[in-house]
């Protein structure tokens, strides 16, 4: 059965699960909703009106850390998380890590300034907020992971969950002109620069290329027509809602 993943291609947390369906090599299409859309039958769904949602058969779970946790444990093959309690929750706590203070960062202090107030709400982004997430908050971070990355590779051997969600709030970052310099954070932008030539990342960034440069209505048939395996049900494009949390 083909699972149904509901989310934009430029969400970090869609972008994570997607990419670990393809790691594998699980059939999947996407109901790519916009963020911040989404009619009631979505909120049934997702009660916080947050993507990624995920739907496989009579299972429907809506938390990206979740789904990649369900995914692993129902799905055999490639494996996200590496063997041993020790490595494996050290690659949850990364996970962990980037999902809270990346995505704080990168996400609401950069992506939703200089990208989404600008495209979606037509606003003049928090310019002292970006400032503190440049001059403070992401070098305190990158610091931080500088200090625990490898010198080469990922972080448990072959590329996994843990790798594919720090990386993937590096790929929000670019999109609002920041990236790690590769001077003063060598290892992170070694590490963000091998995790996102990944063949999974590749293919889904260049559907998000095609999201980012499409208008909402022409969206759908532009990624249709770059072979983006979509499914023909949408949960609603309309006005979207400020209270939606669905990056």
């Amino acid at each position: 059965m083909t699972l149904t993943v509901i989310g934009s291609f430029v969400s970090p947390y869609v972008r994570k699960v997607l990419a670990c369906l393809e790691l594998k090599g699980l059939d999947y299409a996407v109901d790519p909703i916009t963020p911040f859309y989404g009619n009631d039958e979505f909120t049934r769904l997702s009660p916080l009106r947050r993507i990624p949602v995920l739907i496989d058969g009579d299972v429907v779970l809506s938390d990206s850390s979740v789904i990649c946790a369900y995914v692993d444990e129902a799905f055999g093959g490639y494996a996200l998380l590496p063997e041993g309690p020790r490595d494996r929750a050290r690659a949850r706590w990364f996970e962990e890590f980037a999902d809270t203070r990346l995505g704080d960062l990168f996400i609401w202090g950069l992506f939703y300034q200089k990208v989404v107030r600008t495209r979606v709400w037509d606003e003049e982004p928090d310019e002292e907020r970006v400032r503190r997430t440049v001059e403070e908050g992401a070098p305190a971070a990158l610091d931080y992971l500088e200090g625990e990355l490898p010198e080469t590779g990922y972080l448990f051997g072959q590329v996994g969950l843990a790798d594919i969600a720090l990386a993937s709030f590096f790929i929000n970052a670019s999109y609002a002109g920041f990236t790690p310099d590769a001077d003063r954070w060598p290892k992170v932008a070694r590490f963000v620069a091998a995790v996102t030539a990944e063949p999974p990342l590749e293919k889904l960034m260049a559907f998000e290329a095609i999201q980012m440069g499409a208008t909402i209505k022409g969206r759908r048939q532009a990624l249709l027509d770059a072979g983006a395996p979509l499914t023909e049900h949408s949960w609603g494009e309309r006005e979207p809602r400020r209270g939606m949390m669905a990056l």
